[in-house]
């Protein structure tokens, strides 16, 4: 449950780590059953594609959802982002991206901490995101576009557009790089995908640069992501905080389960 030095070190270098069917397909078909009741929640944290009805993404699905919550606490999940982080980080933002088949639209070229430096006044990018594969990952269903090594450059781009695309959370196309910019990058960085079988999970860093293409496939591609931020590091928003169902409040230091999410479970509902 502990990550060796090589792959700490690839984290380093490369801005990301993927660690192949980490969760079993029973634990991934208790996590995708979990969102879908989520998803039918009413409220503001569920994001639609647009003016339909399809689900672009539903937030902190940790404090409605057992399973969820469990799985923040995961000692094969929360051990190596404590390598790679500190011993005293808190979930700062959860989250389900989905990529419906046939439609799935794009996630914009961008690097998340200028979004959590502009929104919530972040301090410094000392977070460490999860995502967990509730589906496999492949070359046809959009799947996230790294560009290896961006991340050791720091942030590209300052502000954000004068028109924001959502009200509702600071999309990617509010801080999305320019062509010129990115191309740049690329032919500095080169561009990888992760790709892999649901319980598969991508370990990744606020700074480096990704995006993903519209899902023209007919599979889905749902990603669950979790972001843990040190707890010394809490955000200092100039303004109204955002809600809590977007930047969690709840910032007391996460201690790990004795055992996988699914097992604890299991002992409670015996």
């Amino acid at each position: 449950m502990r990550l060796t030095q090589q792959q700490v070190d690839q984290y380093h270098d490369q801005g990301f780590l993927m660690l192949e069917s980490l969760l079993d397909p029973q634990e991934v078909d208790t996590l995708r059953k979990a969102l879908e009741r989520d998803a039918k929640i009413p409220g503001p944290q569920v994001v639609t594609e647009g003016s339909g009805p399809e689900v672009r993404a539903v937030y902190s699905s940790h404090q409605r959802q057992p399973e969820c919550a469990g799985l923040i606490r995961d000692p094969r999940v929360l051990l190596p982002v404590q390598q790679l982080l500190t011993g005293d980080v808190y979930v700062y933002q959860f989250k389900i991206n989905a990529k419906p088949a046939f439609g799935g639209d794009k996630w914009a070229w961008h690097q998340d901490y200028l979004a959590w430096r502009l929104a919530d006044g972040l301090p410094a990018p000392r977070q460490v995101n999860i995502g967990v594969y509730l589906d496999d990952v492949t070359e046809f269903n959009g799947p996230v576009i790294f560009l290896p090594g961006s991340h050791r450059g720091g942030l590209v781009r300052e502000g954000r557009s004068s028109t924001a695309k959502s009200d509702q959370h600071l999309d990617p196309d509010d801080i999305s790089l320019t062509s010129q910019q990115l191309a740049e990058l690329v032919d500095r960085h080169g561009m990888t995908s992760p790709k892999g079988p649901a319980g598969s999970v991508v370990l990744f860093s606020p700074q480096i640069v990704h995006g993903s293409a519209p899902n023209m496939s007919p599979f889905a591609r749902r990603l669950l992501i979790a972001t843990y931020n040190d707890t010394a590091n809490l955000p200092q928003p100039k303004g109204t905080p955002r809600p809590d169902y977007v930047v969690c409040r709840d910032t007391e230091p996460l201690r790990p389960l004795e055992s996988p999410f699914s097992e604890v479970l299991r002992m409670v509902t015996a």
